[in-house]
């Protein structure tokens, strides 16, 4: 029995959405009560306490896209690199990252991503990896990882064509062969998809390859429409827009997840409602790439499962929630626009994005949901409450804040302390790995 009381609890169920000076009762991976402090501690007076200290109580946080393999490019500079376009990011960057990453750099790369999201109050994520350098086993290294770490994860392999065929078919059966072990595994801890790149650098014949070893339990992971670059391929190659190709070979649906849909139209919006398939927006990584900014407000004015990641690099969501709230009143030249929007794609629709893949609710404080409760350190200096709480965690709030962090009933970090590894035997070891693999890229 875990208890975490003496903090002002904001639960994200409508019945119940906030309690002041609250405590909430968790007993193996799932929540059993909640209520005042008072009550939860005389109610379990056995249980383990944690003192939240006038904080903040809350659902840990959901990442609904990012890359594990972006994780030792952090001050990479590649010699020769002066990206002109979207397709020179791709190509001079991440592509020759992934064509050098060893099965040792994966494993170091998802323990440092994975401590990250720890320490910014994520439990679940939804990766997307590519190691072109070594494909077999890389999806079940990861795995390891978040078992050891205590993370929640939906795992895939980005299918291409951009090395040849035979990497192409490697990368598939990856999927099929992970995808099968995660069907079978019972911990609600971890879930696979047919991880896809992007159309353009997929031919009909490796999506044929992919729709034929694809268990049907499973969706798709694709990027769609991040660069003008792939719309324009698609035009010119197969006379049709991207959804409309990814239709045709029934790639649409609920549990298929399409990344950033930036250059998309309404007919394609249509597609993506009517087939209910899920989207998932990257606003920082957009505006990194120069990529464009997508019509998100329209994906969720018209009741499209929208939800929000961070493409990697960063592992902080509320850094997400907040270059959203700018970027689409910029764009738009809308004070208005983004305030109701963004909150819910973080705070609902990723858990709805989660729950797709993982039977206990997520996202949600309240009895039976899964135990995902992180603490944040934050004294508010104007009135909140269950109704400006959002307001409060845009403006006042970061990853860094958070001081305890819960995953699945497991004390994942207290009082900033990472509980499940020895961060600075992984750090040094993440460090040593990323040397080797700049020298392979640089030489």
């Amino acid at each position: 029995m875990l208890v975490v009381g003496n903090g002002t609890l904001i639960t994200r169920d409508d019945n119940r959405p906030f309690i002041e000076n609250g405590a909430v009762a968790m007993e193996g991976n799932r929540i059993v009560a909640l209520g005042t402090d008072e009550e939860i501690r005389k109610q379990y007076r056995d249980g383990e306490y944690i003192d939240a200290k006038g904080g903040i109580i809350m659902p840990a946080f959901i990442n609904a896209h990012e890359h594990i393999y972006s994780a030792m490019a952090r001050g990479l500079s590649i010699k020769g690199y002066n990206p002109k376009g979207f397709l020179d990011i791709l190509d001079g960057q991440w592509w020759t990252i992934d064509r050098k990453l060893t099965l040792e750099q994966t494993r170091y790369s998802a323990m440092d991503t994975m401590i990250s999201c720890i320490r910014s109050g994520v439990t679940t994520i939804f990766d997307h990896h590519a190691s072109f350098g070594h494909i077999k086993g890389s999806l079940f290294t990861i795995a390891e990882a978040a078992k050891e770490l205590g993370v929640r994860a939906c795992l895939c392999y980005e299918v291409s064509d951009r090395d040849g065929m035979d990497k192409a078919k490697e990368a598939v059966m990856e999927n099929a062969e992970f995808i099968r072990y995660a069907l079978k595994d019972d911990t609600d801890m971890v879930a696979g998809m047919m991880g896809m790149h992007a159309q353009f650098t997929i031919s009909d014949a490796t999506m044929e390859l992919a729709a034929a070893n694809k268990p049907e339990e499973v969706g798709y992971h694709i990027h769609v429409a991040e660069g003008i670059e792939d719309l324009h391929d698609c035009l010119k190659k197969y006379g049709k827009r991207i959804v409309d190709r990814l239709m045709d070979w029934n790639i649409l649906g609920e549990k298929t997840l399409l990344g950033h849909c930036i250059y998309i139209n309404p007919h394609e919006m249509d597609l993506i409602k009517d087939t209910d398939t899920m989207v998932v927006h990257n606003p920082e990584s957009n505006m990194g790439n120069a990529c464009g900014c997508p019509p998100t407000m329209e994906l969720v004015r018209r009741g499209i499962l929208t939800g929000l990641g961070t493409d990697g690099y960063t592992h902080d969501m509320t850094e997400s929630y907040k270059v959203a709230n700018v970027l689409h009143k910029h764009h738009l030249c809308d004070a208005n626009a983004a305030w109701g929007e963004i909150p819910k794609m973080l705070f609902e629709n990723n858990a709805v994005i989660a729950n797709r893949y993982f039977k206990r609710p997520l996202g949600v404080l309240k009895e039976g949901a899964a135990a995902d409760v992180i603490v944040v350190e934050y004294d508010p200096p104007t009135c909140l409450d269950g109704g400006n709480i959002n307001g409060h965690i845009l403006f006042g709030m970061t990853g860094r804040d958070v001081v305890t962090t819960i995953g699945n009933g497991k004390v994942l970090m207290k009082d900033r302390e990472v509980k499940v590894a020895d961060t600075k035997k992984v750090m040094a070891e993440c460090r040593a790995e990323a040397e080797k693999l700049w020298r392979s890229i640089n030489g």
